[in-house]
């Protein structure tokens, strides 16, 4: 936090990000140890995401050789779909390596965006597979393709113990971490797959209607689409530098307002820098005899108790500085 100089007339030249007062001992909640941005990527999600991984693509060649060696082409395209999901599980994990890298002078908050552009692509890629599942569904409608219902229910009931226990397994890690819920997203839709191939599978035994198949895929695409547009468009939300959800900016600029020794506020910013953490700037002035180096402390104070923003920038204008609202 800095400390605007009354004397410089509003000249915020001087301002050196890396020398902000985080209230030093007296900071009980969003201390920020020498206003580091680091944001802690938990090693037991990478952990997780690493094992879940290393089982779909596992799955996805058995899945792959089932399907060749019964003629099934639903298990061959249903191992397409794994491998895509396989990718999607590495670019997660290679954004948590990344996201580990220490800040830089030029990228000052770190790499932690990069967990958000995964999920983005997590997301975007789910859409782009639900396109495809009904293109080859309606595909199927038209041109029926003969299924081996006996050796697809048994590959289907493996790649669902596979699915659940991949489930289980990411579902146990911290959910504030967008990047893990997309994985978890994919293995869920890789989940619903399985149980649909062995329904379609069980149908087509008992009836011999192989259309089955393309009917139930459509219904798996359902499902996985409203999860998938949600990741997208929290991930856009969090690139646009939006205000956190179900913040509101100003009624946090009225309660600051109230604030002892605090004249006026303006000029507040607030966005979220990746899953969980929100960053903040903000303008305020003096009242008359207030000392304006205790202001910054005050209100980062209040921002990190009652507003559950732990890093803030605040800028003491000289009274009559900051414009009234409209």
């Amino acid at each position: 936090m800095t400390q605007h100089d009354p004397d410089k007339d509003g000249n915020h030249a001087g301002h050196n990000h890396a020398d902000h007062d985080h209230l030093g001992d007296d900071h009980t909640k969003g201390d920020h140890a020498g206003h580091s941005h680091t944001v802690e990527v938990t090693a037991g999600n990478e952990r997780r995401m690493r094992f879940v991984f290393l089982m779909t693509f596992g799955y996805a060649i058995l899945q792959a050789i089932g399907g060749l060696l019964s003629g099934s082409l639903a298990l061959v395209a249903d191992s397409g779909h794994m491998i895509s999901d396989a990718a999607a599980l590495l670019l997660a994990l290679i954004a948590y390596r990344v996201a580990r890298r220490a800040a830089t002078p030029e990228v000052s908050y770190g790499f932690h965006r990069v967990r958000v552009l995964a999920a983005l692509a997590n997301g975007a890629s789910l859409l782009i597979l639900v396109a495809w599942i009904v293109y080859e569904a309606i595909r199927r409608f038209r041109d029926p393709v003969e299924v081996l219902a006996g050796p697809m229910l048994a590959v289907a009931v493996v790649g669902l113990l596979v699915n659940i226990a991949g489930f289980l397994i990411l579902r146990a890690g911290q959910q504030n971490d967008a990047n893990l819920r997309g994985a978890m997203l994919h293995v869920l839709g890789d989940l619903l797959g399985s149980v649909g191939a062995i329904g379609a599978a069980v149908g087509i035994m008992l009836t011999g209607w192989t259309v089955l198949d393309p009917i139930l895929s459509v219904l798996v695409a359902v499902l996985v689409v409203r999860s998938a547009w949600g990741l997208v468009a929290e991930s856009i939300f969090v690139l646009m530098q939006a205000a956190p959800r179900g913040l509101d900016t100003k009624a946090v600029m009225a309660d600051l307002a109230t604030l002892p020794g605090v004249a006026e506020v303006g000029h507040l910013h607030v966005w979220t820098l990746t899953d969980n953490r929100a960053v903040a700037t903000v303008h305020v002035t003096p009242t008359p005899g207030t000392d304006p180096l205790a202001l910054p402390r005050q209100v980062a104070a209040r921002l990190a108790g009652k507003h559950d923003i732990l890093h803030a920038t605040v800028e003491v204008d000289p009274p009559g500085a900051i414009p009234s609202e409209p």
